[in-house]
């Protein structure tokens, strides 16, 4: 089994590029899944994940060092052993520092037949300045670490800002290769991408099986080969892992407000009524949000179910306009409004005020009546969560 880890600050883009990931893979004859991360207790990627066909598993509970500890490690163990997948991707959240999960991992010392990919950081160009001016300490600490630095959205960016850009990321981090990137299309630059983070026998769709004897002809040569952008990490390379194991809190360390809710719908709409619902309920979260943090970079995602298929809206920064999409889901049986959060420079408490109001007051407006559902979030330790 490869792993991937694909991280990158909220809104980066990383679900999109994981799914496109994920299909070029299958495609060539692989057995995929995905684990994905989600901070706060409501889990909205997976959802969308899960619609593309392939097997995900989700880890809500937001505190990184649970999801570490706990969640990740019996995650990937019970995947490796009743799923046994060619490639497995790791989603981390976006407030993640994304080479602990990748450590994390090497650490499980999961059998012979498990290697890792040179762990992938996506920088949403179009937000890029923005990011570094609000979450300067965080965001150059997730580039810093990657191994492959990929400069998504470069679709939405002007022409000439993109060689300055990847400059400015390469001084950051001399070590990495940097790659331009459109996660929405399967492109030129998304083979180019391919090639650079899988080797030769997954691009060219070998079996589970194949790769295996492969490795296996090759296994007395070193246990560590790096040449083909796969580590295959030896006892000795773990311990000194475990030395410089992490310790911080990457949520601390982010400044990010986060809060997840989900919501029962007493009555289903259609979907364009779910659609100005939707509209009304982004468009007033997000200006209430500017009040409190005129300059924030993060995420606000809502997922609306209508009577037939799901509004999606999202919006990464104070000066984007929401973005609406429909994800075709056909007839849904139940009515669920789905919003996660994650804001730089707020209080939490003002954040769960702002996007719970809102929720309840745009659906009253409407004469349909709402119910805040109650996450099952449990702790087997007992440290605050209170970021």
């Amino acid at each position: 089994m490869l792993t991937l880890v694909v991280g990158g600050f909220l809104g980066s883009g990383k679900t999109t590029t994981i799914i496109n990931t994920g299909k070029y893979l299958v495609d060539k004859g692989h057995k995929v899944a995905i684990i994905v991360n989600e901070i706060g207790e409501i889990g909205i990627d997976g959802d969308i994940i899960n619609k593309f066909g392939f097997d995900t598993k989700e880890i809500t509970n937001g505190c990184i060092c649970c999801s570490l500890k706990m969640g990740l490690r019996s995650t990937v163990i019970t995947l490796y052993n009743s799923y046994n997948p060619d490639i497995l991707i790791i989603e981390p959240t976006g407030i993640a520092f994304p080479n602990v999960i990748k450590r994390e991992i090497e650490l499980m010392d999961l059998g012979e037949g498990a290697e890792i990919a040179p762990l992938v950081t996506l920088i949403d160009g179009s937000r890029f300045k923005h990011l570094l001016k609000e979450m300067k300490h965080f965001s150059t600490r997730q580039i810093e670490d990657a191994e492959i630095l990929a400069i998504n959205k470069v679709d939405l960016m002007d022409n000439l800002q993109i060689p300055i850009i990847e400059e400015s990321v390469q001084q950051l981090n001399k070590k990495a290769k940097v790659i331009r990137i459109s996660g929405n299309d399967r492109d030129e630059k998304f083979y180019d991408f391919m090639d650079m983070v899988f080797p030769e026998e997954i691009r060219d769709g070998s079996s589970g099986a194949e790769i295996q004897q492969t490795k296996a002809a090759e296994a007395g040569k070193s246990s560590i080969a790096p040449a083909n952008g796969i580590s295959l990490v030896s006892k000795e390379h773990m311990d000194l892992i475990k030395d410089e194991q992490e310790t911080e809190s990457s949520i601390d360390a982010s400044g990010v407000a986060t809060y997840a809710a989900e919501y029962k719908i007493k009555d289903g709409t259609d979907i364009e009524r779910s659609k100005m619902i939707a509209r009304d309920i982004m468009t007033k979260i997000k200006a209430e949000v500017m009040k409190h943090s005129p300059e924030f970079i993060g995420h606000i995602k809502m997922f609306l179910d209508s009577d037939a298929d799901t509004v999606k809206m999202n919006v990464t920064a104070y000066f984007e306009e929401p973005q609406l999409e429909l994800i075709e889901t056909g007839e849904n049986e139940t009515f669920k409004l789905k919003i996660l959060s994650a804001i730089s420079n707020m209080e939490k408490d003002d954040l769960m005020k702002i996007v719970d109001n809102f929720a309840t007051d745009v659906f009253n407006s409407y004469g349909i009546a709402i119910e805040k559902l109650d996450p099952h979030h449990h702790h087997e330790h007992g440290h605050s969560h209170h970021h």
